[in-house]
């Protein structure tokens, strides 16, 4: 492009955040990596050993006593996914946080803080 032609497009400073592609795939990120934190949850739930109370040992209901294995390498492999969305999200946002009105985004820390401590906790004890 020579010196003496004018751009053609929209200016990126003026348009909206909303109607913005990249800040619209950005969210779509952080929304996906929420989205697998709960099914993460979920998974935590089932895959967890499970607690026998006094009353079910009195009637003689046994309980599964270590971690279900196929659940946790899910889990493991989901949290994994939810930290480097994370991850790819923050880093994302560094390149458009430029104006002194745009937000952090505190709850991708948030979420990363909470994968990555979980992850480290599950892997030290299944």
């Amino acid at each position: 492009m020579s010196d003496h032609q004018q751009w053609e497009g929209g200016n990126r400073r003026k348009l909206p955040r909303s109607h913005d592609t990249f800040y619209q795939i950005v969210i779509g990120l952080n929304v996906v990596a929420w989205i697998i934190f709960v099914i993460c949850l979920v998974l935590f739930h089932y895959a967890r050993p499970e607690l026998v109370s006094g009353v079910q040992e009195y009637w003689g209901v046994s309980g599964r006593d270590d971690w279900s294995y196929t659940l946790s390498n899910y889990l493991i492999i989901l949290l994994f996914v939810c930290t480097l969305m994370s991850l790819c999200v923050l880093v994302l946002r560094r390149f458009r946080t430029r104006r002194r009105h745009d937000y952090f985004g505190i709850n991708v820390v948030v979420l990363l803080a909470i994968s990555v401590t979980v992850l480290v906790w599950i892997m030290s004890s299944v």
